[in-house]
């Protein structure tokens, strides 16, 4: 069912007075490198618009064909998350499927289209049901919402209504504070209390929200995308610093320091959220009544990671001190890479120096991947930046890579 059916019907009660940001001029970046890609498709800042969007078509190929080549064979992952990166179900493998998505929108590469209509039926369209609120296990369904809007598999969204109909019925109530190391009392919520029924870290932004607006947006009721548009603000306000323009990954960051002196706010915590951000706005109706508030959200953490590139192109892992770990983080890379270009190819960051940032943010990229379409220096998972090595490389930095390019390939 088309979005626009579904928009009058989204009544909200919206607060007013989102976030005003100071921006900050930041210490000098820390150089970065990185072993170039093949000739091919190894871009500059200086290349033409062309060669950026031929060389779209290329990494998100070699990157995405490696990367399904790859998934009965993930030995390269530490094994500590190699049996969660092997469950398609699983957000880190789910990452991979939206970068896949988007990516197949602008290609129609029937390849890619086929291995996710495969999947998606192998799972039986259904989400991981042991921690029936964790964002994490809902991030597949905007896959299986994907394949409805896309072929009208009336089968694919089903599992996921009944699913959030239930959490519907039953609302978490808790607050949104992140404890360091408390049980829950269930033991069914990590060790970190139990505000991980509702969205109190940075990465759950990206991972539920657009599921919930998919299936409003699919089946016309919008009861799901009511309820994730209040928990997203709930989240976003909480977590979103109005001083530095950046959100922390958690509650347990609001007064931490660097070794360096400096606020913690994660790369790939913001990278999440700054990608997510645009993801959501594609899906919400012309007329809906948060678009524009989503859209001020964009601007203000656009500008303060518009400041934070590196002289090489990358954002650093730890996003106000570069010299925390040096080398090249991709995750973070590609999704801020994502919402920028993103920004610019929809007329929202205009200027030139914006355009330039996210040139240079791709030629990092392109950089970074290997010649048989290995997406490099890929922060493990984790919750804080940690140090990167070159050959470290997770299913999700391919998604972020996929996204990416996906806006790249519309380059003028």
């Amino acid at each position: 069912m088309n979005k626009k059916m579904v928009s009058v019907a989204f009544a909200m009660s919206l607060a007013v007075g989102a976030c005003t940001g100071q921006k900050e001029e930041l210490s000098s970046a820390a150089k970065i490198t990185a072993t170039p890609a093949s000739p091919a498709s190894a871009i500059t800042e200086l290349s033409s618009a062309e060669e950026i969007r031929k060389s779209a078509y290329d990494i998100a190929t070699r990157s995405g064909t490696w990367q399904l080549a790859q998934l009965g064979n993930l030995t390269y992952i530490p094994e500590s998350h190699r049996a969660k990166s092997e469950n398609a179900k699983f957000w880190i493998q789910a990452v991979l499927y939206i970068g896949l998505t988007k990516w197949t929108e602008v290609s129609n590469n029937p390849e890619f289209m086929a291995h996710l209509e495969k999947m998606a039926k192998d799972e039986e369209y259904s989400l991981l049901t042991e921690r029936p609120y964790h964002a994490d296990d809902h991030t597949i369904g905007q896959t299986y919402l994907w394949l409805t809007e896309r072929t009208g598999n009336q089968d694919a969204y089903k599992p996921t209504q009944e699913h959030f109909d239930w959490i519907l019925a039953n609302k978490p109530t808790v607050g949104l504070e992140l404890l360091a190391s408390t049980s829950s009392g269930s033991g069914k919520v990590h060790n970190e209390g139990n505000c991980q029924l509702r969205w109190c870290w940075a990465d759950a932004l990206f991972m539920a929200p657009r599921t919930w607006l998919k299936l409003s947006n699919i089946t016309g009721d919008p009861k799901y995308f009511e309820y994730a548009d209040s928990e997203f603000w709930a989240a976003a306000d909480y977590l979103f610093s109005d001083e530095y323009g950046l959100f922390y990954r958690d509650s347990r960051y609001f007064d931490m320091k660097s070794d360096n002196g400096e606020p913690v706010f994660w790369g790939r915590g913001n990278g999440w959220v700054f990608a997510a951000i645009p993801l959501i706005i594609d899906d919400l109706p012309e007329d809906h009544p948060s678009r524009p508030r989503y859209i001020e959200l964009y601007k203000k953490n656009a500008a303060a990671l518009l400041k934070l590139q590196t002289e090489e192109g990358y954002w650093p892992a730890s996003l106000r001190d570069p010299d925390k770990v040096k080398t090249p983080e991709l995750s973070g890379t590609g999704f801020i890479t994502y919402g920028l270009a993103w920004g610019v190819n929809n007329g929202l960051l205009t200027d030139p120096e914006s355009k330039e940032i996210v040139e240079k943010g791709w030629a990092a990229i392109t950089r970074a991947i290997s010649e048989d379409g290995r997406v490099n220096w890929v922060q493990h998972v984790g919750k804080s930046p940690d140090p990167v090595s070159k050959t470290d490389s997770q299913l999700y930095g391919t998604g972020a890579v996929l996204l990416a390019a996906a806006e790249m390939a519309k380059w003028q």
